[in-house]
Formats: structure tokens, C-alpha cells, sequence
């Protein structure tokens, strides 16, 4: 298994050493450039450097593996799988950028790299170091036309929370409600911007990285439309407040209210939520994992089932948890809206998989495209492929493990395994790959919680309006039945008629 995961850095190191000297090959009068492309060739630079590190040093391990026997030569590329992932975090970690999402995105199913590899890619999930103070104050001062403390009542000048293009701060109204303040990094645009805007690095990383039979095009296309979306924090605003709306009054879940008044395009405040964090919940006893993995599970389902959207980035700190049982979803900036259309074929191709139907799942996937035509593969073998990530949905009652999303990425991935004819028949489109980052991304945090319960009639709650599954899903019943009683258009209008 470590072996294979070395593998993957391997792939990783080869496709961006290709691009930055492609880069640099590009770079021909520096001092003629635009402040834009500057920003894109430094940025190309600090990867090439980090790729030339690692290649190197690959260079060097497999040669020297070559005279060595088995067991020292997996101890080597064991040393250096922990050795690129610790590089790869604190290089990644200071960029804030398009990268740095990358990056995030693959500690998400690393499992298969050593526990020290692990723990450094892990890192991108945490904080980043914050900015000055001053810096904060500026951008507060930009966007609300004063001064922090004249603004607010209080401000905390250290952040409690930062992120990959934000951090967050503590404070408190002139009529006394305390809020959470996002303020946006001087020159986190710029940087995105020079990410997304170079395209073929992209490219290059997200083709290393993903699935053999996905359109890293579509991907990176994808990618771009919802990060260049993220930089503007009205549209965030705009987002939260429409799920916090949708979810008002739920037993388990909130979602923090914005204060528009108090926002703009690099400021946001919101309600504060206290509670603890991801990583406190993994520690807990086994019926609070219990509790806060079905209630996390439930956002990400009643999002995308329900109302055709989902925050594409959940994430461990994007979650603060209550005593009271209450999950605050937190973060709305990099939200995917499927037209009803575009769904509903997503939807034709999901429903076959989980009613083991070999033969209309190949049929739907011809259909949509998502299989290249003439492809000769039998209908069981397609399902035994697209089928693995799905395994928790396909049994009465399923634990998920820390392990289970990387495995099953792995069988589906390995360009070596059962599954490589059908991968090389696939070609899905960009939507696809971000329904399939909600599936992974909760696998992934649902195996931290070990977490156990019916899910596929949870699912079927929401895919086919089945009867509650557990006495969770009774209060939700109860709570929708009484929105919808009120007349609540909310929950009416998003409910789509062609999810019967």
C-alpha cells in the first residue's frame, strides 16, 4: 500500500516538473512583463523549484534502490513519500491559491501514504500563518470605509481562524451581537488569479492526481468558475444566507446568518458559532461521533438531493460542533448549483448504480456520454467499477473506516488494477467530479468518525422521499412538514418534482 502511494507522488512530481519547465522554457524578458504575469511565473517558479527538489531526489531513490535489496528499498521510498508530502505542505501552505486547494484536496485521500506522509498533508487542512494586523485593518477600512474599531463595538486584531485565502475575527457589534469577521487577503486574488489563468499547470497537476477517465479539461474548467466565484465574498454572503434560510429552525443543523451591512466583496461577518472542532469530535465518545456523522451526512445529502447545491469544500474546519448536538456548517464561498437539467442526468446515472442494475447504468452512462462510444465492456464489468465508492449504500447498514475512501479511489485508479479497462472507457464531465468531491470528501470524514448507521435508507430519505430511517430523520420530517404547513416556499420551490 505504501509503495502504491509513492507511487502516486511519483506521478504527481513527473506531470509538474513538466510544467514548470515548460514555464520556464516561456520565460523570455522578465522585466517587459505585465505585474500579472510576473505574479504567474513566480508562482510557476516556487513550483518548479519544489518539483526539481523532489525530482531529484526521486531520481535518486530509485537508483539507488536498484542495488539495494526488497526491504531496505521500501524503507527508502517510504522516506521519501514522508519527505515530498512534508515539502509539498509547507511550500503549498504558504501560497494561498488554486495550489494550495490542490493540495488540500489530495490530504483528503492519502491514507495510503505513511502516517508521518499523512500527518504533513494534513497540515494544509489547519491553519495558515495570518496576516499583520495592519494588513487586516486595511481591507476592513477598503471594503466598510472605517477603521475596525470604529465598525465594530470590538474587533480582535489576531485571527482566531485562518484559511487558504481568508482568515477570521472574533467580534462584536455597537448593539452587542458577536459575529465572526472573514477578511480576505491582500493579494489572495492576485494569486488565484495566476493559478487559474495558468491553465496548463493545472492541467498537468489535476491530470497527475485524478481518476484515469476524467476530463481534467472539464475539471480545471470547473475548478476555475467556482474559485474565481469564491474571491468575491458578496457572493459567499449571497450563498450562506440562502442556506441558512433553507435550513431555519432544523434541530441539528445551522447555518450562521449573515449581517450584509457589515460585508462587501473582501469582508464578510456572520453569526458567531461557538463549539468545538473536527478534531475534537474524532476524540469523543463513540455515540457523539455517532450523532454528529448522521447530522453531517444529512446537510450533504438534503443539499444535493434536495436543493441541487452543495458547498464544494467540506473540509474538517469548515464544521464547529455544539453540546447541544448542533452541527454550524461554516464557509459558502466555493458552492456548486446544478441546473435542474444537468441534474437530473447526474441523477439517471446514480439511480442504476444503487439498484445494482447493470444494464441500465451502462445504457444512462452511453446516453450522457460518460462512456466513450464502442467501448465493449459488459455492462457488469462498468458496474463493478463505477460502483466501489458507493459501497456504503449498497448494504442495510455500513461503518465506514479511515481507510475506506482511499482504497476505494485506489481499486477505481490503479492504472494496473481490475478496473483499468473500464477507467480508460470513462469520460466524465467536471459536475460529475464535484458530486463525486461531496461523496469523497464525506466518506472521507464519516471514516475519521467511524461511523456506523443505515445509509442507504438515510439517502433514500431524500433521493425517493422514503419514511424516516432513524429518530433523526423523524425530527426532520417533522420540522419540513411543518415549513412546508406554513406555507413556506422555500421548501417547496427547491423541492424538484423530477426527483420523485
Amino acid at each position: 500500500m505504501r509503495r502504491r502511494g509513492t507511487g502516486v507522488v511519483g506521478a504527481v512530481i513527473a506531470a509538474a516538473v513538466a510544467a514548470g519547465i515548460a514555464a520556464v522554457a516561456a520565460r523570455l524578458s522578465w522585466q517587459r512583463l505585465p505585474d500579472s504575469r510576473r505574479t504567474r511565473l513566480r508562482r510557476q517558479a516556487r513550483v518548479w523549484r519544489l518539483t526539481a527538489r523532489r525530482g531529484v531526489h526521486f531520481a535518486a531513490v530509485k537508483v539507488s534502490g536498484g542495488a539495494v535489496g526488497e526491504r531496505r528499498r521500501a524503507a527508502m521510498e517510504e522516506r521519501f513519500a514522508i519527505r515530498t508530502a512534508q515539502d509539498v505542505a509547507a511550500e503549498l501552505g504558504q501560497m494561498k491559491g488554486a495550489l494550495m486547494k490542490i493540495g488540500q484536496l489530495a490530504s483528503v485521500i492519502a491514507d495510503g501514504l505513511p502516517d508521518e506522509a499523512r500527518a504533513a498533508l494534513a497540515s494544509l487542512q489547519a491553519d495558515v500563518p495570518p496576516m499583520a494586523p495592519s494588513l487586516a485593518a486595511a481591507v476592513v477600512r477598503d471594503d466598510l470605509g472605517a477603521d475596525p474599531g470604529d465598525v465594530f463595538l470590538e474587533f480582535d486584531a489576531e485571527p482566531v481562524a485562518a484559511a487558504s485565502i481568508g482568515q477570521v475575527h472574533r467580534a462584536v457589534t455597537r448593539d452587542g451581537h458577536r459575529v465572526a469577521v472573514k477578511v480576505q487577503y491582500p493579494g489572495a486574488a492576485e494569486a488565484i488569479t495566476a493559478d487559474l489563468d495558468n491553465a496548463e499547470m493545472l492541467y498537468a497537476m489535476v491530470s497527475a492526481v485524478a481518476l484515469p477517465g476524467l476530463d481534467a479539461a472539464s475539471l480545471v474548467d470547473e475548478l476555475r468558475a467556482r474559485m474565481g466565484e469564491e474571491l468575491d465574498y458578496r457572493l459567499e454572503a449571497t450563498n450562506q444566507a440562502v442556506f441558512a434560510e433553507r435550513f431555519a429552525g432544523h434541530r441539528w443543523i445551522r447555518v450562521p446568518g449573515v449581517l450584509p451591512e457589515l460585508s462587501g466583496q473582501h469582508v464578510l461577518t456572520t453569526d458567531w458559532c461557538d463549539g468545538r472542532s473536527f478534531a475534537d469530535i474524532e476524540s469523543a465518545p463513540d455515540d457523539v461521533r455517532q450523532h454528529v456523522a448522521e447530522v453531517v451526512f444529512r446537510f450533504s445529502q438534503a443539499s444535493v438531493l434536495r436543493y441541487r447545491s452543495f458547498n464544494g469544500d467540506p473540509h474538517p474546519g469548515n464544521y464547529r460542533f455544539a453540546d447541544d448536538g448542533t452541527v454550524a456548517f461554516l464557509d459558502f464561498g466555493l458552492v456548486k448549483h446544478w441546473p435542474a437539467d444537468e441534474f437530473a442526468g447526474l441523477m439517471a446515472v446514480l439511480d442504476p448504480v444503487l439498484d445494482g442494475d447493470p444494464e441500465r447504468l451502462c445504457a444512462q452512462m452511453e446516453a450522457a456520454g460518460f462512456l466513450v462510444p464502442n467501448h465493449g465492456l459488459a455492462p457488469e464489468q462498468v458496474w463493478d467499477c463505477v460502483s466501489a465508492p458507493y459501497e456504503p449504500y449498497l448494504h442495510d447498514e455500513f461503518t465506514f473506516t479511515p481507510s475506506f475512501a482511499s482504497a476505494a479511489m485506489r481499486a477505481v485508479g490503479d492504472p494496473t488494477g481490475p478496473h483499468r479497462a473500464v477507467t480508460r472507457a470513462l469520460s466524465l464531465p467536471g459536475s460529475f467530479v464535484v458530486l463525486n468531491r461531496v461523496l469523497w470528501g464525506m466518506s472521507g470524514l464519516l471514516g475519521r468518525l467511524g461511523a456506523t448507521n443505515c445509509w442507504r435508507a438515510i439517502l433514500d430519505e431524500y433521493r425517493l422521499d422514503a419514511p424516516a430511517a432513524t429518530p433523526m430523520g423523524v425530527d426532520e420530517a417533522r420540522w419540513l412538514a411543518s415549513r412546508v404547513a406554513s406555507g413556506d416556499t422555500v421548501i417547496q420551490l427547491v423541492h424538484p418534482p423530477e426527483n420523485p
